[in-house]
């Protein structure tokens, strides 16, 4: 794959300074057209040490409008980093609409540096790289343009550099340790960095591999890249046709697992002050191990209006330590949530390690409600099963323990309890008109749902569905699930 950027590509002083100007002035249009489009730009500069990345970023700052570009690179991870799932602090930094980011590092260093010093086997640097194409392709669904460069050049080469830097009294802080460390693997990572690109060299997000020996060559080949990136989106956004919004009403099955749940189920008041004591004495020791164990935990209430989740959630704030847990009620996005792909706002405040978030409400809105409503088009919805599945598998695989709870109700009872909300004055706050618009709709939703709960129940987060006509039969059987996911997984 590299032979190709070790040909001896060359440009005399004389063609660079005639071609420049025209490539800033074009770029700087690109640039000017992003900022009124309706997607962002993500560039990421891979490559040999010593290719030139740093060079050829500061270049294109010289070049664009620094306003609207934010560069990134990071080093080991933090503390704060490693208390949470790989791609975090990837997903914190997705620039909104209109904006563009440049990675100096990125999803790819890590995986590539630990193969290469044998820190990690081929298989597990196999699952990282299909976990960067799952997020690669969500990425550019969701409106990112991704421009992946890899600036090259020859072991040689990389050697020449080096010395040359070393030599001269003011630039030999440049060359590191690692430097030299890196270039005696210079072979390995050629081996393994190739693996990588052929792996992750995707119709939606193609590498662009750029020889580097000849510094005028590297930036303006490299420039045009994203210069025709940048054009090419600009011209499809403009001719694409827009998605088309409606809503989607699906029809139930008379026999669904939703419709198998006994909503007569019930618990005495004194069985239930017994068990609730216990069980949230239970609840308080075992989150407060979860540091102790390098885990933490995620629980996601979804079900009908009225159905009880609120309830369901202070059963269990009130067994923990206030310091440990976060609520997090999920209303409408933003404007600065909807200018970034939907998980942007999940991914951005999970709960690091010893720590435990409920979603009143959670990502599955986005086949839930914004299927129903027409929020979403159906092509959004319809890959939002799988990038969901991905997702919750990522949370799972950093040791987070995930329960999701589907809290059934029969449409007698949730009118019921719309009427005692309307009578009791310091409940009216709970109902609203979109709350009796929704329950219009009430076949479509549980069908919504039958479908969530086939396609996104998996063994490390599974749906537990629970009867929810008689509170106190819920409210126990959450905790109680509860109590057997923590128990299981510490």
């Amino acid at each position: 794959m590299f032979e190709t950027a070790e040909v001896g590509n060359h440009l005399e002083k004389s063609d660079y300074k005639r071609q420049e100007p025209k490539l800033r002035t074009a770029l700087l249009e690109a640039q000017r057209a992003l900022a009124g489009s309706n997607f962002s730009l993500v560039l990421i500069i891979g490559g040999v040490e010593g290719a030139g990345k740093t060079e050829f970023t500061n270049q294109l700052l010289e070049w664009l409008d620094a306003r609207g570009l934010a560069v990134h690179a990071w080093g080991a991870p933090t503390d704060e980093e490693r208390k949470r799932p790989f791609f975090w602090r990837f997903w914190r930094i997705l620039p909104p609409k209109s904006k563009a980011a440049i990675l100096l590092t990125s999803w790819y260093s890590e995986p590539i540096v630990g193969r290469v010093f044998k820190e990690t086997g081929q298989a597990e640097l196999d699952q990282r790289l299909d976990q960067v194409v799952e997020f690669e392709r969500m990425l550019v669904a969701e409106g990112v343009l991704l421009v992946k460069l890899w600036l090259h050049i020859s072991k040689s080469e990389q050697r020449r550099r080096f010395e040359k830097l070393e030599a001269d009294p003011d630039a030999r802080w440049r060359v590191t340790k690692q430097d030299w460390k890196f270039h005696k693997r210079y072979d390995k990572f050629r081996e393994v960095c190739e693996h990588a690109l052929m792996k992750t060299s995707t119709g939606e997000a193609p590498w662009h591999i750029v020889e580097a020996t000849d510094r005028r060559y590297r930036n303006l080949t490299a420039a045009r890249i994203v210069l025709d990136s940048l054009e090419r989106r600009v011209e499809e956004s403009r001719t694409a046709a827009k998605p088309e919004h409606k809503p989607d009403h699906p029809k139930p099955k008379v026999n669904n697992v939703i419709r198998k749940l006994d909503l007569g189920l019930k618990l005495d008041a004194d069985v239930f002050d017994k068990k609730l004591e216990k069980l949230q004495n239970r609840i308080g020791t075992l989150t407060r191990c979860l540091s102790k164990k390098e885990r933490s935990l995620i629980l996601a209430f979804e079900g009908p209006d009225a159905a009880g989740k609120g309830g369901a959630i202070r059963r269990l704030t009130q067994a923990m330590d206030a310091r440990l847990f976060r609520v997090d009620s999920v209303a409408a996005p933003t404007d600065e949530e909807k200018a970034r792909p939907y998980l942007w706002r999940f991914w951005r405040d999970l709960p690091r390690v010893g720590r435990v978030t409920l979603y009143d409400r959670s990502w599955y809105g986005r086949v839930l409600v914004e299927r129903v409503e027409g929020f979403a088009a159906a092509q959004e919805w319809r890959r939002a099963y799988a990038e969901i599945n991905a997702f919750e598998e990522q949370l799972a695989e950093s040791g987070i323990i995930v329960r999701k709870f589907w809290i059934a109700l029969s449409a007698d009872e949730q009118l019921k309890r719309f009427k005692d909300r309307q009578g009791t004055p310091y409940k009216q706050y709970k109902i609203t008109e979109e709350d009796w618009r929704n329950r219009a709709k009430w076949d479509a939703y549980e069908a919504a749902a039958c479908e969530m709960i086939e396609r996104t129940s998996t063994e490390h987060a599974p749906w537990i569905l629970v009867e929810g006509n008689d509170k106190r039969w819920a409210r126990i059987k959450i905790l109680e699930s509860v109590v057997e996911a923590l128990e299981s997984g510490l």
